[in-house]
Order: C-alpha cells, then structure tokens, then sequence
C-alpha cells in the first residue's frame, strides 16, 4: 500500500488528506508541529478576543481522524533524505513515505532590525503566537504594530477590544496603499483612527530597544522618534517555511518551486499552500499566494493528481475578503492600486455620505470591459461575480445589476439606485472631458 505523508496541518494539507481518503485506500500520515489537530488559522483572532475558545476552531472532532485513517503525528521535521525516501525528526525518528506533500505554510517575515530577539516581540501566525500574546499583553501600557497589511490590522483590533492603546506604524501614506486604490485605503486609514488607533504614515521602523532584563521598553523610528512600548507586534507579511530543505535538493526560491500539476523537480515530491511558489506566476496572481481559499483549491489538486486523475492547478478568478474592525471587505477580478495598474485599467469610486460602504470598481476605459470591484461594509455574491468576469461583461451591465450580487438586500439598505446615479454621472463626466481634449 502506497504511503502518502504530509508536512503540515493547515488548509493545505488537511484539505489534500481528505480528498485523498476520498479517492484512494491509501496510507495517510500528516505531521505537525505545532498542534496535533488541524484548526482554523483564521479564526485565532477570535480566541485572544474571548469569541471562541480553541476547541472551537477545530473543523472536525478529535475522533473523525481515527475513523477516516488519516495518522496524525506530531514532531519536527529537520531533514528530507529524497533518495532513499525518508525523513528525519528533531528527536531522531525517521519515517519513509512514497510520495510526500510539503504543505508547512508561512512564518513571519522579519528584516534584521536590531532588538527582535526581546521578549514581548512577536508576529501573529499560528496558536502559539496567540498563547504568548496572552503573556505579552498581561500588563501592557502600549503596543506598536509594524507594518501595515491584514495581520497588523487584526491584532490591532484584538488589542483594542483589551483597552490597550497601539501605535501602527506603516511604511504607505494610508493602510495597505500597496494594493488599495488611494480612495480605499484613505476610507480604511480613516476608519482605523476612529477606532482609537494612533496611525503613523510614512513611518518605518529603526530599531526594537529593551531594558536591563531583556524586555522591550520602545521602538525607534526612521525619523528618529522613540515610541514607549511593552508589546512590538511584527506584521510586515509573512515567508514560506522551506528552511529545513536545505540540501535536500529540493529547488526553492522564495518557496518551494513547483508547475501547475504542484510537482516540485524531485519525482513524488508536491508543494501546495503558501510554501509552493509557481515557476510562472499565473496571470496577476503572486507566484506565493499565502490565501486560505487557494492553499484549499491546491489540496484539492493534488490530492487529484496523487490518484491517477492528474490535473494542473486552475484558481480561476481572483477574490479574497477580509475586515477592517467592522468593517468587511470583499475583493473579486483585479483592482490595482493606483501606481500599478494596468493599460486602459480607470476605476470609478463610490462612498455612502451617511455610513461605511464604498466601493471601487474597475474597468477598461476604451471597452468598458469590468475588470474587478472591491467592496467595503457591503456583502456580495462571490459566484455572481465570478460569472460576469467569465463572461468579460460590461461595466454597466454590472452597475446595472448590482442587486443581483447583493448577498443579504433584506440586512442591507439598498444602495444600488444611488451607485448607479452616480456611475452614470461619472462616465458622462469622463465623456465630456474627452470631448473638451
């Protein structure tokens, strides 16, 4: 019987054990590190916030592995040995497979600054950073976060929700201008200081310092400002695990190299989830996409191709969601900030003057082809979206339709006549400054 062992317990690798049950008597082995049983990664916010519990974050019951004859074992892989098909464990143990998912997932990314190794310094990963932010945070007067993307802004409001005040550092003139439009990412910044935030644009950080005892006592930023602080949170993005690779020759870049079937260059060797880097991005997307849907689409794939249905990786249309405090948001197609985008690529922009919902939607000037739209404080249909980028609609068709997308009309005021008054006030504003040209 063929021996499929996983690295890794996240989305990634839990989704390819499951598909892989389903389509094979195989063995299964997953390993982890970190937890013996596969949880939630996105939901740790909600523990150190007193929402959940971690017992709650566990998709499936403790007895679902035993029954489905998938073997959890927990330890730390050092070494992979791909000729003679073994792997070895911090604590000696070696275990052989015959073919071998690497799904190890992301750790935070760091830049060198001086002082990282004090304690009441850490990122905001997995469930072992949630533990030592409870220890952290146990008599914190002030906290600074760095970097200015989704994590940094979840910690900022698991922080808050403690009454601890936090000072965010971010390197953009607004939150997350690296792929927000200037007008969202304006509304954000806006919306994270009325939340109490002390928010420095245009800010980077020098150094972390510390005390006599090895405990952080403030930051110093580029300018030369030094901030006092107990608690430093770094969340300037995220790094594939691969560091236990080396000379496994395993090719590796910024992660694990892989084609669209998932394979790496050794023969039974796969990557999938944030490790895996594409040798060719697929379109816009990254060649590392550390996104929970696309780690379980790849599990999905592989666990195909693993079988005799061998088939390459297709994530289809972009989309991701997040939230901002309270407010949600929702991506689908590309909108580009407004350094990057692309030719012909012009965007119209819409605000609710009495709450927080806007959007932008992006479209081809000349075509009027409908490119993507962000949404925020206003829930939409994933699979209506999907649909009319697949068919490369029209962005008026879109606008005029927007009630179709609508995910909850009877929870949500109805905006729909006052974004199409507006759009259309907008492409007659845009034709008549043409025609003045």
């Amino acid at each position: 019987m063929k021996h499929i062992v996983i690295i890794g317990n996240g989305i990634s690798g839990i989704t390819a054990a499951r598909h892989i049950r389903k389509l094979s008597d195989y063995r299964i082995t997953v390993i982890s590190s970190e937890t013996e049983h596969f949880y939630s990664r996105t939901a740790l916010m909600y523990i150190y916030m007193g929402h959940m519990k971690y017992e709650h974050t566990k998709p499936y019951e403790d007895w679902f592995w035993e029954k489905n004859r998938i073997e959890l074992k927990q330890g730390y892989v050092v070494s992979v040995d791909t000729e003679n098909k073994q792997l070895q464990f911090k604590n000696n143990d070696l275990l052989g497979y015959d073919k071998l998912i690497l799904a190890t997932g992301s750790q935070t990314a760091t830049y060198g600054w001086e002082g990282l190794s004090l304690n009441g310094v850490q990122g905001l990963v997995n469930i072992q950073d949630v533990q030592a932010l409870e220890n952290n945070t146990e008599n914190c007067k002030h906290a600074v976060i760095i970097g200015g993307g989704l994590i940094g802004v979840e910690l900022a409001e698991m922080l808050s929700t403690r009454k601890i005040p936090v000072t965010f550092l971010i390197r953009e003139s607004y939150f997350w201008n690296s792929v927000l439009p200037e007008n969202d990412a304006k509304h954000i910044s806006e919306h994270i200081l009325s939340h109490g935030i002390s928010l420095k644009p245009e800010t980077n950080l020098d150094k972390i310092l510390g005390d006599n005892n090895g405990n952080v006592r403030a930051v110093l930023t580029d300018s030369g400002e030094e901030i006092s602080c107990d608690v430093v949170g770094i969340c300037t993005g995220v790094k594939p695990n691969i560091n236990f690779l080396e000379g496994s020759g395993i090719a590796t870049d910024k992660g694990i190299l892989v084609n669209r079937k998932l394979e790496t260059n050794v023969k039974d060797i796969y990557a999938i989830g944030d490790c895996a880097q594409q040798h060719e991005a697929i379109g816009y997307r990254k060649p590392v996409e550390a996104v929970w849907y696309t780690g379980r689409m790849m599990g999905e794939t592989v666990a195909q191709t693993i079988c005799g249905k061998t088939m390459p990786y297709n994530p289809g249309n972009w989309f991701n969601s997040a939230k901002f405090f309270d407010v949600e948001y929702q991506t689908y197609g590309w909108v580009f900030n407004d350094e990057n985008k692309k030719e012909g690529e012009t965007h119209f922009h819409w605000k609710n003057p009495e709450g927080n919902q806007w959007l932008t939607i992006a479209y081809h000037e000349e075509t009027l082809k409908f490119l993507g739209i962000n949404t925020f404080g206003i829930r939409m249909k994933h699979e209506t979206f999907d649909s009319w980028l697949n068919e490369n609609q029209n962005v008026a068709h879109v606008v005029d339709n927007l009630r179709k997308a609508n995910f909850d009309p009877e929870f949500y005021k109805k905006l729909e006549s006052n974004i199409q008054i507006s759009f259309k006030n907008h492409l007659s504003s845009k034709t008549t400054n043409t025609t003045k040209l």
